[in-house]
């Protein structure tokens, strides 16, 4: 019986694995930048944490959630995100305090039931970061600005960054009071989803993409025009602060995330090459979360970006981060005595972490050149029988296909 991938999955290769060993390290280097340090986390929690955190009305947790019962009844289930188990975390460890500025970050796969399509897949992985602790305006800048250094460093230019504001519980009812009333004469002629969100969350409808909504969608009221006087100068302040760093910002009034817990500051970063579901990055501010989740009141905003997505933009975009490391150096060996000196000679170069290989198979002089060659080694040493009896190897360097001797006892410094 053949085994096959299930769906909405994706076996990441060794002709990929560089590009994601790479991504992951720009990563690490940029946060790092910022002082933020790196958490990781269980891949399943329990079920409660998400129908508390993300809200029991959103279309993860009524439709997407990977949930399942534990030999003792338990509900359980795999991630759909990170940022409630951070918090969980930071929480139970006593790394979260209202009185202090923490910051973290974290990369892994997270599980949506979904629609597998292009940059979306039932299995993904995400990178992102979670500030706990303050509320000033600059952290919110700070977080944006480290989103877009991070696709810099990446070498992605043609992003847009979208920015809103939805508000706090002292504003948002009005606001929530105005897309009902806005939405009430045509909401029978939008989708089930819209429907659905007009009766729990009409914020929600505002994250539609489905074309006979979006007409109504564009003529909606805007959070922004129903700000408080803290949400507003919250709002300005940021970009503020991002235009005084000549950050490419566009105002999106439209722009809503699609977990209950944000408030106030919410972006994306978009890649307009990947067509409809463009968003490879996404965050904003949620300072009622750590509240929520059982901690005492702590400001908190962070963002998370999709791998899979980067990755297909930077294929898109031709951009080469890295390519499958090459061997340095190949032993062709023939005969046991031979094979064992060069198995020797390979293992030496390997403690000195220098990439080197030889032929497991037996395979004559001409077939262990090719391989060396597919390998794309960059010198081979050639060990034969004869070679053995004089004393020495023969060193060939295989972009110019010079040749010449070296005594044994030199070979293990050839590199």
């Amino acid at each position: 019986m053949k085994y096959s991938i299930p769906r909405g999955t994706k076996d990441i290769l060794p002709a990929d694995s560089p590009l994601w060993q790479k991504l992951e390290a720009i990563c690490r280097h940029v946060f790092g930048a910022y002082n933020y340090h790196e958490i990781r986390t269980p891949v399943f929690e329990k079920t409660e944490l998400f129908t508390r955190s993300i809200g029991n009305t959103t279309d993860i947790v009524k439709k997407e959630m990977y949930e399942f019962k534990d030999r003792k009844g338990r509900s359980l289930c795999l991630r759909p995100e990170e940022t409630a188990p951070v918090v969980r975390a930071g929480l139970e460890n006593g790394l979260i305090r209202p009185d202090q500025v923490t910051k973290l970050y974290y990369i892994g796969p997270m599980f949506r039931y979904e629609r597998p399509q292009a940059g979306r897949q039932r299995q993904f992985h995400q990178a992102g970061v979670e500030v706990f602790g303050s509320a000033d305006p600059l952290i919110d800048a700070e977080v944006i600005l480290m989103n877009v250094q991070l696709f810099e460093a990446l070498g992605l230019m043609d992003l847009e960054v979208n920015m809103n504001s939805v508000g706090c519980p002292k504003c948002r009812p009005e606001f929530r009071q105005q897309l009902k009333a806005y939405f009430k004469d045509n909401i029978s002629k939008m989708c089930d989803d819209c429907r659905d969100r007009f009766e729990h969350n009409p914020l929600r409808i505002l994250d539609c993409k489905e074309a006979k909504c979006q007409k109504f969608i564009n003529s909606a009221p805007a959070s922004v025009d129903t700000l408080c006087a803290d949400c507003k100068t919250h709002f300005e302040e940021v970009i503020k602060m991002l235009d005084y760093q000549e950050a490419k910002v566009v105002v999106n009034k439209r722009l809503v995330r699609g977990l209950d817990y944000y408030n106030r500051t919410t972006f994306e970063v978009v890649a307009k090459s990947l067509g409809a579901q463009n968003a490879i990055s996404g965050g904003g501010r949620y300072d009622d979360l750590v509240a929520e989740l059982g901690g005492k009141p702590t400001p908190a905003v962070g963002f998370a970006i999709g791998i899979e997505r980067v990755i297909e933009v930077l294929k898109k975009s031709e951009i080469a981060l890295a390519q499958q490391p090459k061997v340095k150096i190949f032993f062709a060996a023939l005969g046991d005595e031979a094979r064992k000196l060069a198995f020797d000679l390979v293992i030496g170069y390997r403690e000195r972490f220098i990439n080197a290989d030889m032929d497991y198979l037996g395979k004559s002089l001409k077939s262990q050149l090719k391989l060396a060659d597919k390998l794309g080694a960059e010198k081979v040493i050639i060990l034969g029988e004869d070679e053995l009896k004089k004393g020495y190897g023969i060193i060939k360097d295989m972009k110019t296909s010079k040749q010449e001797e070296v005594k044994l006892d030199s070979l293990a410094e050839v590199m």
